[in-house]
């Protein structure tokens, strides 16, 4: 009955999926006229949100290395959505691959969009392949180019946005240019200044109250206390969901996973510690919890390799953390808290903080018509921008908020000063 009920549904979607494509395709307007004219542009006309009237999936060619324009290319996918060519665009400056979606802005402001994925990424992947060409000023030349061709046809202001590492690629894109935008905002945006960013630790010892800390690390403790109750829960996980953890070891995976449990339930869970299991919980209970909050797969082999780009970027320029292991030494017998195992195979990485300081120094100082959003409890919020005050950007911290935090979060006050700020550098009434 399930299946029957599965299959009809399927083929309701895939006919309507069929018959809107037909019209979409029948239809030829003036943006998609314009698109099929620009060079070094690859259009496919997309099912739309019902907030726009056009979506394109598009592949712009780009320079592998931007100082060798006439070099090889590679393809970077886009995601453009339409609603009037006179309206604001914000392009999303995303850090990773990328699927089309509605940001919160282009609602908030009812507006166009673009969705840029990061280059090295998802079908972003450049041929010939060489990780020295995967660096900020590459990826913001990227960014540069895209604002730049559909500046060509869109007349109204731009803003850009990204959230985590696109956050970041936000305030990279400022630094090297700062004239492309009207307007950026950039959510739960780190900067990074070391490989092993010691901000981090001295956060996770101060954040929340010190009730929450303690139930936090007595939860780690237990884990490891309870490890021979639940490594075999963690093999069967493993088998199940077919993970492999030949790179790290999965002994070590085990203990790098309840080790990243401190930093993954701040930077995701709600604050809620009444919800973290004690010594009364029964061994499922533990392992449930460690498997919702914990980083039960991040150290799987398929997630190590999914992330191979951010990690070189990361071991090369952006920075990352590692694991303070002083408080369970004697549980250890496999992890020491460094991550090297993270490093793509024969990239050889040499990290060079020197950028990433200067772009830290510009944003604190410099960065104008800013919006930077984190959320309280987030542990990327460490490391994010301190604002000196010297111009008119904005930061804002949710309470008790994680890496999921946006405006819409914020309390009717903190919405309405941030609306007030995109209201005068964009020129516009926000209709809220």
């Amino acid at each position: 009955m399930i299946y029957k009920i599965f299959a009809a549904l399927i083929l309701f979607f895939f006919s309507s999926s069929v018959n809107f494509a037909q019209t979409v395709d029948s239809v030829k307007t003036d943006l998609y006229s314009w698109l099929q004219s620009m060079p070094d542009v690859e259009v496919h006309q997309i099912q739309v949100d019902r907030i726009y009237s056009e979506a394109y999936e598009i592949f712009v060619t780009q320079p592998i290395d931007h100082n060798n324009p006439d070099g090889p290319k590679f393809k970077q996918q886009i995601f453009l959505s339409h609603v009037d060519k006179t309206k604001p665009v914000v392009i999303e400056l995303d850090g990773y691959a990328v699927n089309n979606h509605t940001t919160e802005l282009s609602k908030l402001l009812d507006c166009n969009q673009i969705v840029v994925e990061h280059r090295y990424f998802g079908e972003s992947v450049p041929a010939p392949f060489d990780w020295k060409y995967l660096t900020i000023k590459q990826a913001a030349d990227d960014h540069h180019r895209i604002i730049e061709l559909f500046k060509q046809y869109y007349t109204g202001k731009w803003i850009t946005t990204g959230i985590s590492k696109g956050g970041s690629c936000v305030i990279f894109h400022g630094y090297f240019y700062p004239d492309d935008v009207d307007a950026a905002v950039a959510y739960e945006g780190p900067l990074n200044l070391s490989i092993e960013d010691q901000r981090v630790y001295e956060w996770i010892k101060t954040v929340s109250t010190p009730e929450c800390r303690e139930k936090v690390y007595n939860f780690q403790k237990l884990c490891f206390e309870k490890r021979d109750q639940l490594f075999p829960l963690f093999k069967k996980n493993a088998e199940q969901k077919k993970l492999q953890y030949d790179i790290v070891g999965i002994d070590k995976a085990y203990e790098y996973a309840v080790l990243e449990y401190s930093f993954a339930y701040w930077q995701w869970g709600d604050g809620n510690c009444d919800e973290i299991p004690d010594a009364k919980s029964s061994i499922d209970e533990v392992w449930e919890h460690l498997l919702k909050n914990g980083g039960v797969s991040y150290f799987s082999d398929a997630e190590i390799k999914e992330g191979y780009p951010f990690y070189y970027q990361c071991y090369t320029e952006f920075g990352y953390y590692a694991y303070e292991t002083k408080y369970f030494e004697k549980y250890l017998k496999y992890a020491d808290g460094q991550t090297v195992f993270f490093n793509p195979p024969n990239s050889n990485p040499t990290y060079n903080p020197r950028l990433l300081k200067k772009i830290n120094d510009w944003a604190s100082n410099d960065a104008a018509n800013f919006i930077f959003i984190y959320g309280g409890n987030d542990p990327w919020s460490s490391t994010g921008v301190c604002l000196t005050g010297k111009t008119n950007s904005l930061k804002m911290i949710l309470p008790n908020g994680s890496h999921a935090s946006r405006i819409k979060n914020f309390s009717k006050h903190d919405r309405e000063l941030m609306y007030s700020k995109l209201e005068s550098w964009l020129g516009i009434q926000i209709g809220k």
